[in-house]
């Protein structure tokens, strides 16, 4: 059994001298962490118990602080650090020497002044309802401590906590409303054996998500939105009155909300399909995508708007509650291989949305082709990750070698970066294909699905009999 965790949000309902207290609360405790952040930076201390040894009777005596919100607070700290060196080695700061990640490794983080403060079980107490989406909190203030404060949630997120034991929560103020982040374990679905192969999706911007079975979710609206919402900024930024300032406050959170939204969707009917089909998910690997491109001006906030981060997140975490696997590969050159052939030349990707491929003459959807080489290559990596089951999808020998049984398969590697990904296609092609249930089409058919436009591949009389025996 798989123990995972999830976060239940719920809403409080606080007096006005209730609020006040809250919001001193937080005030106290994130000036207390960015005073120790300063400490930690200054001493090259960033380990939670070498910070607590040094500075916990310091902290208690300079900001007022419990014991426990003191160690809450030690806690955030350190994990904020831990945070930003796992970020610097990601490189998602820029390479080592860069000016970005000079400045991000010479200050100090600091916190802002309402940020979230976690909160555990000897600073918070639950008294839930035993029906209804209602109850009280007990919570540990500068103050003294608040009892009584009233809650409010959903009805999934209120029978969540009432059945399982809460863990820590965090206080978080955001936009005039107090919430409750409450963690929860619980137990998920086994994985199951992806047995028909993998679903391959291709993230993008002008489709959010194209996957192996040919659905394309449109960005388009999203995009209309996006761009909308920018003029309507701009607009409001010129005015500089008090009116325009509240209207942007306002809707400083709306495009978010609403990407968010289109997400949940597109995730939503991908694992949908995965489960259905009884196949795992194949995704790109794309962190530190930005630190890597270099765009335009215009196509930048395209770029840094682009919640694909978000998008893997709700894949991995919606595929793990219905027991399909997720794998992330390489997206190198899925967008100028032909699935076909294997054929690597950026000249196949003759548009954003044309692929031609001047080997076998195979003519598709672009986005198509890249998803159907990426679940080739959740085949690949799931087989390296099971290597009890590799030996098929390799076509490799009993003894771990893989031998050449023609000519062809004889020649030199070719060390090139598009050889090597096309001898790497080329291997695996037809022990890929024979577990993955995907179809390549040339024509293209409509239907939507709530709020995403999703294409699905029809029978095409065009399509070459190759690709046809190997779907």
């Amino acid at each position: 059994m798989i123990i995972v965790k999830r976060t239940a949000p719920v809403r409080l309902l606080p007096t006005p001298e209730q609020a006040v207290a809250l919001r001193s609360t937080l005030h106290a405790c994130n000036v207390a962490g960015s005073w120790l952040s300063r400490q930690m930076h200054a001493n090259h201390v960033f380990g939670k118990h070498e910070a607590q040894k040094r500075w916990y009777s310091e902290i208690k005596a300079r900001f007022g602080l419990s014991a426990q919100p003191a160690i809450r607070v030690i806690g955030k700290t350190a994990d904020a650090y831990a945070t930003l060196r796992a970020n610097l080695r990601a490189g998602n700061y820029g390479p080592p020497g860069s000016e970005r990640r000079r400045a991000v490794e010479a200050a100090p983080i600091v916190f802002r002044a309402e940020a979230a403060q976690p909160f555990d079980a000897r600073c918070l107490s639950w008294q839930l309802d035993e029906r209804g989406r209602g109850g009280t909190v007990s919570i540990w203030t500068t103050t003294g401590r608040l009892k009584g404060l009233p809650l409010v949630g959903g009805d999934a997120q209120v029978a969540l906590l009432r059945t399982r034991p809460i863990g820590e929560s965090d206080l978080v103020h955001r936009d005039g409303v107090w919430l409750l982040h409450a963690v929860v374990d619980i137990a998920e679905m086994p994985l199951r054996e992806p047995v028909n192969g993998f679903l391959g999706v291709d993230l993008g911007i002008v489709n959010v998500a194209t996957t192996s079975d040919g659905d394309r979710m449109s960005g388009s609206r999203l995009n209309r939105y996006r761009k909308r919402q920018l003029q309507q900024r701009k607009r409001l930024q010129a005015k500089k009155t008090s009116s325009a300032r509240r209207l942007l406050k306002k809707r400083r959170r709306k495009e978010a909300r609403f990407a968010t939204d289109v997400n949940h969707q597109v995730s939503k009917n991908i694992v949908a399909e995965a489960e259905r089909t009884g196949r795992g998910i194949a995704v790109e690997e794309l962190t530190g995508i930005r630190a890597r491109v270099r765009l335009r001006k215009p196509q930048r906030a395209t770029l840094h708007s682009w919640a694909f981060a978000q998008l893997g997140q709700f894949l991995s975490y919606k595929a793990q509650r219905a027991g399909v696997v997720v794998v992330q590969v390489d997206p190198a050159y899925t967008s100028q291989t032909c699935h076909v052939c294997g054929h690597v030349d950026k000249r196949n990707r003759r548009s954003q949305a044309v692929f031609h491929c001047g080997r076998c003459d195979f003519v598709g959807h672009a986005d198509h082709n890249a998803a159907l080489n990426i679940a080739t290559r959740g085949v690949q990596r799931w087989g390296e990750v099971k290597r009890p089951h590799a030996a098929p999808i390799l076509a490799a020998s009993q003894d771990g070698s893989s031998k050449p049984t023609n000519r062809r398969q004889r020649r030199p590697a070719n060390s090139s970066p598009q050889g090597r990904a096309h001898d790497a296609v080329s291997k695996s092609r037809a022990a890929a294909w024979a577990g993955c249930s995907t179809a390549a089409s040339l024509f293209i058919s409509e239907r939507g699905v709530g709020e995403v436009k999703i294409r699905r591949p029809t029978a095409s009389p065009a399509q070459p009999a190759s690709s046809a025996a190997r779907a």
